[in-house]
């Protein structure tokens, strides 16, 4: 009997490697500083203002000014660099093609898991809210997003009942141990907390999903570079 012949798959050249590896860096460095830089404009107009009246409640002072918005826009530039990577990184295990509309898509569910379905158990606060324990506000948080991820995993890439069935249950279980606030009452008005708890979710949701849709639209340029190197 003539043994079967087994054609061994070649593994991509380090030179590969490394130039995945820089188109990855380049795109999500290029999407994030672009969709930083717009949603930090955005941040200036909406969550900053609301964030400067709610200080008056506080005891101590904060800095402001010139300085302030610097560091503001760096670290959401900072954040959506990360974000960048995350997405790139989904896509790329999923196998999809990473173009601008799954770009947003994949955006959409990360804001949904990281976002929205914490957001409803425990809102984006102002300073000077009443907080729960930071350590259960960080558990849950994780807990809900890891699950919330992993239900919506589940219902949109998988075929089975069970399968929708259990995701359903992931999204939903966190929501039934929401920590609750350490103290009931808090000197920021209602209509204000309110008012920023919405303006932060919409910035939040922007910056994912503007972050996805430029990094789809920047995979496909960097991807032929690579193919035209290549060859």
């Amino acid at each position: 009997m003539t043994p079967r012949m087994i054609r061994a798959t070649p593994c991509p050249s380090p030179a590969t490697k490394s130039f995945v590896i820089q188109r990855i860096l380049a795109v999500a460095l290029i999407a994030g500083l672009v969709a930083g830089l717009a949603i930090a404009a955005l941040q200036h107009m909406t969550t900053t203002p609301l964030i400067l009246a709610a200080e008056v409640f506080e005891a101590e002072p904060h800095a402001g000014g010139f300085a302030r918005v610097v560091a503001t826009s760096a670290a959401t530039i900072g954040t959506a660099i990360g974000y960048a990577l995350i997405l790139l990184a989904l896509m790329l295990l999923a196998g999809d093609e990473i173009a601008p509309r799954r770009g947003a898509a994949f955006a959409a569910c990360a804001f949904a898991a990281t976002g929205l379905a914490t957001g409803l158990g425990l809102a984006p606060q102002l300073p000077g809210a009443a907080e729960t324990a930071l350590d259960a506000r960080q558990l849950w948080w994780a807990l809900t997003a890891a699950a919330t991820g992993a239900g919506l995993f589940a219902l949109l890439r998988r075929d089975e009942v069970a399968a929708k069935l259990l995701g359903a249950a992931l999204i939903a279980a966190p929501h039934f141990f929401t920590p609750q606030p350490a103290a009931p009452q808090s000197p920021v008005p209602a209509e204000l907390a309110a008012s920023f708890a919405a303006a932060s979710l919409a910035v939040q949701a922007a910056l994912w999903v503007v972050t996805g849709a430029l990094t789809g639209a920047l995979w496909g340029p960097f991807a032929r570079r690579a193919d035209a190197a290549e060859k």
